[in-house]
């Protein structure tokens, strides 16, 4: 039996190209099944589509063309598709065409990021990019870098393990209002349950977050947010940062979902005192538009990474490394790691900080956008005005009973994808407008179909 083609080396750019014509071709199918931002009928109806490829593992194969033409068929048949403008409901970005592009490359070559002769070209590729990113973020430091993780709870995490490196045990202070990553990073590590004070109005409140700095013992670290999760609020980071020079703590940003904002000159404002953190996390799978996984944790020190350090003898011996062969197992605490910079290094050069504040700010448009709508329809109600691309809205009136039962109708009739957050003590519905080719149609599509699945 011959052995199956490989994707490297000079021969294996013409079997994918072939291969990727099956695939393609597979996309567009399933797609046009689906015809909506995520199949009809629910968790049943799709798990039965996808039991159609039992066997999992027959004892002879399909063959290539078959098993890539059925099972990308069935994915694309049965996705939740980001490109939909109806699918709105997380940080869920439809990726660029280019970042996918660069990342079947990445794929094809397959380089690991654990050692420099897995990945010569890789890891110069990742140093010059977070080099660069990590400017972004803190433009004045000496000396800042990043590393890149596979999103914000690893981001967070990393963070939290750095504070503990610099002071051992470190009390954790977050905003009711801060991701759960934060809690289970402090468990992981073996840390003090993170304190969490009040954020009455979604983002933290400086008066409360003074009195519990005040209170504490140190050593401390803030967590502050800049785009909460459910509604895409930006803490007070100047006032924020203010108090944590004033009691000696810390500062972290959760800038997973906001820290793109950076590409957008009349946007950038929003972020103000996010340089002044000590470590800032970052995700380009977000306001980025990557392919998952896309995250970094910034840094304004690299001195702060040392405590990464690490040896194994088959990867970073110290006479290599004295040679001056690049030692990469400091860079993060995984051994095996995707070179996800590429698809970034060519987002980035193809784009430019123009182009991707210009998608930024398309996107944040349309928020505004669906918000005026909102406001414009008695039967629905506006939580706030988006600080970003989240917009949050109810039927007026409604239990919040109705307001789960019509999120999930429109979910089982495959016609829309909305999140829900709480907020106020009330359930909302949640549209995180992340595709910067949505219409002024398709906002008010979303109205409409909200009114016409809301149970009277």
């Amino acid at each position: 039996m011959r052995a199956a083609p490989l994707a490297g080396g000079v021969s294996g750019p013409d079997v994918l190209r072939s291969l990727l014509d099956t695939v393609l071709d597979a996309l567009r199918a399933g797609a046009e099944h689906r015809g909506a931002p995520l199949p009809a009928g629910g968790p049943a109806a799709v798990t039965g589509q996808v039991r159609g490829l039992r066997p999992a593992l027959p004892e002879q194969g399909t063959g290539a063309d078959e098993a890539l033409r059925s099972v990308v068929h069935a994915l694309a048949a049965g996705a939740a598709d980001p490109a939909h403008p109806l699918c709105a409901a997380h940080l869920h970005t439809p990726p660029l065409a280019l970042a996918v592009a660069a990342d079947l490359a990445a794929s094809a070559l397959n380089p690991s990021m654990d050692s420099w002769d897995q990945a010569p070209a890789a890891s110069a590729l990742e140093a010059l990019v977070t080099a660069a990113l990590a400017a972004e973020v803190f433009p004045t430091a000496p000396r800042p870098d990043a590393l890149v993780t596979t999103g914000g709870t690893e981001s967070n995490q990393l963070a939290l393990l750095l504070a503990r490196e610099r002071h051992g045990t470190v009390h954790a202070v977050v905003g009711a209002n801060a991701h759960h990553s934060f809690h289970r990073a402090a468990w992981l590590l073996g840390l003090p349950r993170p304190v969490t004070v009040p954020a009455p109005n979604g983002t933290i409140d400086p008066v409360a977050l003074d009195e519990a700095l005040t209170d504490l013992p140190g050593p401390l670290l803030v967590a502050a947010t800049a785009g909460t999760t459910d509604a895409g609020l930006i803490d007070p980071l100047p006032e924020i940062a203010d108090l944590c020079a004033t009691h000696g703590a810390d500062l972290h940003v959760d800038a997973a979902y906001g820290g793109p904002v950076l590409f957008s000159a009349p946007h950038r404002p929003l972020l103000t005192g996010l340089d002044r953190a000590r470590t800032v996390t970052v995700d380009l799978h977000k306001l980025g538009w990557q392919p998952a996984a896309a995250g970094l944790l910034a840094v304004q020190d690299a001195t702060d990474l040392a405590p990464l350090g690490h040896t194994a003898d088959y990867l970073n011996a110290d006479d290599d490394t004295d040679a001056g062969l690049p030692d990469l197992l400091g860079r993060s605490l995984r051994t095996t790691r995707r070179p996800d910079v590429v698809k970034t290094a060519v987002t980035l050069r193809a784009l430019g900080r123009t182009g991707l504040g210009a998608l930024v700010d398309a996107c944040m448009a349309r928020a505004r956008d669906l918000a005026d709508l909102v406001e414009k329809t008695p039967a629905l109600e506006l939580y706030a005005r988006p600080t970003l691309t989240t917009v949050l809205f109810r039927p007026h009136g409604a239990p919040d009973t109705t307001v789960a039962k019509t999120r999930r109708t429109l979910l089982t009739e495959g016609r829309a994808v909305l999140g829900r957050a709480t907020a106020d003590g009330r359930l909302w519905l949640k549209a995180t407008l992340l595709n910067p080719h949505a219409t002024p149609g398709d906002l008010e599509e979303i109205i409409t179909l909200v009114e016409g699945s809301t149970p009277r």
